[in-house]
């Protein structure tokens, strides 16, 4: 494999398309995390031991629960299975899981054991203790079996990948994990597993494993720092095991994947690390959605770092985001994304512009073969005021309006290259037939449209009018037309 750059356009065009609102299932162990805050300013006189000020109380779902809401953050839809009790936690952990839209259909309550429950006491962005109740002993055999069934019904649910959330709590056996990839393999459907144990032979023949450094330390018994004897060890096991891919997560040192044949790298997005609890599950997460929405891999890699470097910024289990991954690579892109938004992002711009006295000027429009008639209508755009908001349909939007043949080049594409014009401040993307929520949502000062439309056919003219703004007219550059140009191109 090359050490090509990641194409940073098309990963926020797939990560701004909610990785294109594929199904994931994930099937694993499944943890109710509990936080308690407060300040320690003394100790006991009791015994030499921090007493807490209790502050604050707040529950978040662990393991494979927070790789579901991972992948629903990033906008996928996704469905769990897994054990918990019957419990007041397990309660609280489906409400969790629910309120994100995640489907816990899968999730087999047990009578027998509680779920699984993790509470850290943490003061500043210090852990001062965590108090762990679980059951160890071995999960009974009908217990399993309903998890392997409840979980080959879910993957007649048009699923397009699974994740096997591995934390050694006993879900994920060898019976189970070699069932549930056979059955996944029969139907075409990848499966990527964050594994954990010494013995990676329960995940023989899987899609993807991501072990950590002293994982696959413990998988391979290669010790020490030799990172080169490492990743060979952990070629051998891709081949032994029938691993398509095995991505070696190494913390600040960034990621490298591993197949038979070749290694890449990717190093870490430089990051203040204050907690790496979760880290993992949104690697997983975000590399199983990419892989699924047609990323290359150095895409993923790209992708799964950036989230990872995101989540070791926060205290405790903290899921993804698309807003925040956006930021991240827009911020990570080397000027190439700079000036597209989401329109969260672009309203709190377009507040600052504001307070600056500057008047913001807009328009929209599919801007599919940019041509001299498009340069030439947004500079004259600029000209109406301080800023320039250009609102691009997304692919989506534009095959609704103008046919399956269209867009020619794709959203992530056409927002680079009008992003680069030093007329446009902002580009910001909309998936509706029009850009009326996004006019709501930014009452610009000046709407502009081209000169072949009248004022009753511009959307949003009365809007922008009602708040005191103007409507303009541009006239067109004779003789410029992206059909025209579609038209001679194909001759």
């Amino acid at each position: 494999m090359g050490a090509e750059s990641p194409d940073i356009a098309r990963v926020a065009e797939v990560v701004r398309g909610g990785f294109g609102g594929k199904r994931l299932l994930v099937i694993g162990d499944l943890m109710l995390d509990r936080y308690l805050w407060g300040d320690v300013s003394r100790i006991s006189p009791e015994a030499p031991v921090p007493v807490l000020r209790y502050d604050r109380e707040a529950r978040r779902a662990g393991g494979a629960g927070n790789v579901a809401l991972n992948i629903a953050g990033l906008g996928l839809n996704v469905a769990v299975a897994g054990f918990a009790g019957a419990d007041a936690s397990r309660d609280e952990l489906v409400e969790i899981l629910a309120a994100a839209d995640i489907d816990v259909t899968g999730i087999v309550s047990l009578n027998d054991r509680p779920t699984i429950t993790k509470t850290r006491i943490i003061t500043g962005h210090q852990h001062v203790l965590r108090v762990d109740a679980e059951e160890l002993d071995p999960i009974g055999s009908a217990h399993m079996a309903r998890l392997l069934a409840n979980s080959k019904t879910l993957l007649t649910d048009k699923i397009n990948g699974i994740v096997l959330s591995d934390y050694a709590k006993g879900a994920l056996n060898i019976d189970v994990c070699q069932a549930i990839i056979d059955a996944a393999r029969d139907q075409g459907i990848p499966v990527f597993v964050d594994p954990k144990g010494s013995d990676y032979s329960r995940y023989r023949n899987a899609t993807a494993l991501t072990p950590n450094l002293a994982e696959l330390q413990l998988a391979t018994g290669i010790g020490g720092r030799d990172v080169d004897a490492l990743i060979e060890a952990g070629r051998k096991l891709v081949g032994e095991l029938g691993i398509e891919y095995l991505v070696l997560t190494r913390g600040a040192d960034g990621m490298t994947l591993i197949t038979q044949d070749a290694t890449e790298h990717c190093a870490a997005v430089a990051r203040e690390v204050f907690d790496v609890t979760g880290a993992g599950d949104t690697v997983i997460a975000t590399l199983a959605a990419a892989h699924i929405a047609g990323l290359a891999w150095r895409e993923i890699l790209h992708v799964a770092n950036l989230a990872a470097g995101i989540v070791v910024g926060k205290v405790g289990t903290v899921a993804i985001d698309q807003s925040s991954l956006l930021q991240s690579i827009h911020e990570t892109s080397h000027g190439l994304m700079d000036s597209v938004y989401t329109l969260e992002e672009l309203g709190g711009l377009v507040q600052e512009w504001r307070s600056r006295g500057e008047k913001i000027v807009f328009t929209n429009g599919c801007f599919d073969i940019l041509h001299a008639g498009h340069v030439t209508y947004l500079q004259k755009a600029a000209q109406e005021g301080n800023r320039l908001i250009v609102a691009l349909n997304t692919d989506r939007s534009v095959r609704e309006l103008k046919g399956s043949s269209r867009p020619v080049t794709a959203e992530g594409d056409r927002a680079c290259v009008i992003a680069a014009l030093a007329a446009v401040d902002a580009v910001v993307f909309f998936d509706e037939s029009t850009p009326l929520n996004v006019i709501e949502a930014l009452r610009p000062d000046v709407l502009v449209k081209g000169g072949d439309y009248t004022r009753d056919q511009v959307v949003g003219a009365t809007e922008v009018e009602s708040w005191g703004g103007r409507v303009v007219l541009v006239p067109l550059v004779e003789g410029r037309s992206t059909s025209k140009l579609i038209k001679k191109i194909v001759g």
